[in-house]
């Protein structure tokens, strides 16, 4: 009997110290971990749909990366900033994800009025597809609109 009321003491011990992770570093946050291409932007604002990436005629990249508590993005043309249409945009900030709910605080971008807001999705990954839909709405700027970005991720060089 001794050897029973042992082996349970020590598996209430061992689980009584296991450590409670938070979402973004939980195995669902490990999923998106890494760096991811935009390949579709999708922007719905009171009803009309505009495909606002790939944007025709324009040669940009769009990458966004995941560790397991923040996030990146940029957007760069492909031409060194050498054509009228030269673009750079970048933001960073913290995620949580628990299950498909996302949520994001951006603390810097280079649209300062974009920064200190937060911004709640759906995220979707299937292999090496994310997809990520919900309402970016910012009061003070007018903006208003769904989104539904698709990612492809990156393979890692080894």
């Amino acid at each position: 009997m001794k050897p029973i009321l042992f082996c349970l003491f020590a598996a209430l011990l061992y689980s009584s110290c296991k450590q409670n992770t938070p979402a973004s570093e939980s195995s669902e946050g490990t999923q998106i971990q890494g760096t991811w291409k935009l390949v579709s932007n999708i922007i719905i604002t009171k009803g009309d749909t505009v495909v606002a990436y790939p944007v025709k005629g324009k040669e940009e990249i769009m990458l966004k990366m995941y560790n397991d508590s923040h996030f990146s993005f940029f957007t760069h043309d492909t031409k060194q900033g050498k054509t009228k249409d030269s673009a750079f945009t970048a933001g960073a900030g913290t995620y949580k994800l628990k299950g498909d709910d996302y949520s994001e605080h951006l603390e810097f971008c280079n649209l300062r009025e974009w920064e200190n807001h937060d911004f709640n999705f759906k995220l979707n990954v299937r292999q090496d597809t994310l997809v990520q839909r919900g309402v970016e709405r910012i009061d003070s700027l007018n903006v208003n609109r769904e989104i539904i970005e698709t990612y492809v991720r990156l393979k890692t060089a080894k």
